[in-house]
């Protein structure tokens, strides 16, 4: 017997409640959609960085080389990119409320045979696996957020919710490290992926679909941002080949995001990836020492995060030009990563935190380019679709710095790094006077 999906197809639209319920209920769902997908996202993290914080410790008793370890975080980045593309267009076309727990179930049972394995090629089969469940989270989110969230409000919600990240890597930096430190590597796998199982029965308990399916109006119409009669797409949902081409491939502005994100998420997880290994075999840094450094590149962009989507949001939605801004710090962190002395662990900490500060909100505000550029019955593709350039750069951050670390030493590798954000500061003058204005109605015309 064949089986079925439909449990997964976008719920119905229901006869809308009188207007003192929707005065009542629109709040509360609000707050609950973004309530929920934060957690959830950020729960998705405690599965996924789990193993740069201890790929050392693993890679030692494993006896796995730098170059292996760098595999392993090359495919999972492939399979991930891949997937968002490949899941961000079925989430466009599914019910958030089941499309993430089911990502994260997926994701928790790879951590778990992932723990329980001791043979390379089982552990690439698995952390790809691990890679394609990861790309089940973003796209639900982005779909939630952009159906009850209005474009003027944008910038800073998504800001907020990209705290998740933030968030769920840190903690992953003090759970995997400490929980190896008490129980052993492998408790860095068990332990996430029981948290990701329980988030999962939450997720189920809390998300909800599109407004109109809770008997709401639409977040145009409650939010009255387009008064004169509706948002000019209407609520139905695209096809497949108007969402590819129309909307994706022929959207050259997704394009231009896409190259700078493609170095932009090797600024961002140079240090993620690799940090706590460079630390450790560079600056003598502990285990515990190694786990901080993670925890500092994340919870040091949170106050940063917010502070640029409200900003962004200020100027117009003139994202690409704030993000050029963020990232002239983060090239002068890594030089001076560069040249701290060995003796100097705090002040690495510091430069840790720099980077995080900065380039979190610049990876931020391109996925919300994105969604700027298309129609928000395509955010999950046009996520998914810069996501893939985004991928590709962290496969070449994975395998490159391991490779040049391995072979030229770790200044080679910071060299690299250098140049990739340069070249991602040259992409990202041609987005400074773009706006979100501007690129719908470009797109518009296009169409």
């Amino acid at each position: 017997m064949a089986l079925s999906f439909s449990f997964l197809k976008p719920a119905e639209h229901i006869a809308r409640l009188p207007d003192a319920q929707v005065k009542q209920l629109y709040p509360k769902l609000r707050w609950r959609i973004l309530e929920s997908t934060f957690i959830g996202y950020a729960t998705f993290y405690l599965v996924r960085n789990n193993l740069p914080v201890v790929s050392k410790e693993m890679g030692q008793a494993l006896a796995y080389s730098k170059d292996q370890i760098g595999d392993m975080l090359a495919i999972s980045v492939a399979a991930y990119g891949l997937g968002r593309f490949i899941m961000g267009s079925l989430s466009d076309r599914s019910n958030p409320r089941y499309f993430m727990p089911i990502g994260l179930l997926l994701t928790a049972l790879c951590n778990f045979a992932f723990a329980t394995a001791s043979s390379y090629p089982v552990h690439m089969a698995l952390w790809a696996m691990n890679g394609l469940a990861q790309s089940m989270g973003w796209a639900p989110c982005g779909r939630s957020l952009s159906h009850w969230y209005s474009i003027r409000e944008r910038g800073t919600v998504f800001a907020f919710w990209n705290l998740a990240q933030n968030v769920g890597g840190g903690l992953v930096g003090l759970i995997a490290a400490y929980c190896t430190i008490l129980l052993g590597w492998r408790s860095a796998f068990y332990v996430p992926g029981i948290l990701a199982v329980l988030c999962a029965v939450y997720l189920l308990l809390r998300l909800r679909d599109t407004p109109q399916s809770e008997g709401l109006p639409s977040i145009e119409e409650y939010h009255d941002d387009y008064p004169a009669g509706g948002n000019g797409e209407g609520e139905k949902e695209l096809g497949t080949r108007d969402l590819f081409v129309n909307y994706i491939l022929k959207n050259k502005y997704l394009w231009l995001f896409a190259g700078a994100n493609f170095f932009a998420y090797i600024a961002r997880y140079a240090m993620l990836d690799w940090g706590p290994t460079f630390l450790k075999e560079v600056k003598h840094a502990s285990l515990g020492e190694g786990g901080i450094g993670t925890a500092t590149l994340e919870f040091s962009a949170m106050l940063s995060t917010v502070l640029v989507g409200w900003l962004s949001d200020k100027l117009g939605g003139r994202r690409g030009m704030i993000c050029l801004v963020c990232m002239v710090p983060v090239f002068l962190a890594f030089i001076g990563i560069l040249y701290t002395p060995d003796n100097k662990l705090w002040l690495d900490l510091v430069l840790f935190g720099v980077i995080g500060f900065f380039v979190y909100p610049a990876v931020m505000l391109l996925g919300v380019c994105a969604l700027d550029a298309t129609s928000k019955k395509a955010v999950g593709t046009a996520s998914g679709f810069i996501s893939v350039f985004g991928s590709l750069g962290r496969v070449v951050e994975g395998k490159g710095i391991g490779s040049l670390a391995e072979r030229y030493g770790w200044n080679a590798a910071l060299y690299g790094i250098l140049v990739s954000i340069l070249l991602g500061i040259l992409l990202l003058a041609f987005t400074w006077k773009l706006s979100p204005k501007a690129a719908e109605a470009r797109v518009s015309a296009s169409h």
